[in-house]
């Protein structure tokens, strides 16, 4: 396993060994004891999520106010342009963003500590996305920061995504940090 840092504190792009032959492949998406050496002490992973999406939709970008979510991602099927964004008022990379592809094929998977808010578009026909976390999800705790925040500058591979009501909505970060 190969972590490559991502210009992010905490933030990791995590690079298995993939096994592979005429067969198909093989590799390991989880093992504590690796995990805790990669990514440090005190890991904990209290639930899984698995959504599902077409080509197009963008889902985020997420993050939850008192009981952030550290987040291990990948991909199970197709392949996703994943996201993540420090809104941490006090960190120096706050407003910065960091962006991998994610695909079935690769393994790659993101490490995303607490306090940063995350996001994905589809790029393949649908994708299967999987992600274990570290605190529950506290649907009354959700915030999130707009998609397209012209001061954050993500450069999404997809130019007129499809979003949910609520993902639309969501305030830029600077409008965000100002009620936190």
């Amino acid at each position: 396993m190969k972590l490559v840092e991502t210009k992010l504190p905490g933030v990791t792009i995590i690079e298995p060994v993939v096994h592979g032959d005429e067969r198909g492949f093989f590799l390991e998406t989880y093992r504590a004891d690796q995990y805790l050496e990669l990514i440090g002490p005190g890991l904990t992973f209290v639930q899984d999520n698995h959504s599902r999406s077409d080509k197009g939709i963008l889902r985020g970008l997420h993050a939850q106010r008192h009981h952030p979510q550290g987040k291990l991602v990948r991909v199970t099927r197709g392949s996703v342009f994943d996201v993540a964004v420090d809104i941490d008022p006090q960190s120096p990379s706050c407003g910065q963003w960091v962006g991998v592809e994610l695909t079935d094929y690769s393994g790659r998977q993101l490490w995303i500590p607490p306090g940063y808010a995350h996001g994905f578009v589809v790029l393949s026909e649908s994708a299967d996305f999987e992600y274990k976390c570290t605190d529950y999800y506290h649907p009354e705790d959700e915030i999130g920061v707009l998609w397209n925040d012209p001061e954050i500058g993500i450069d999404w591979p997809v130019k007129a995504p499809r979003l949910s009501a609520k993902d639309a909505a969501y305030p830029p970060l600077r409008k965000l940090l100002g009620v936190l």
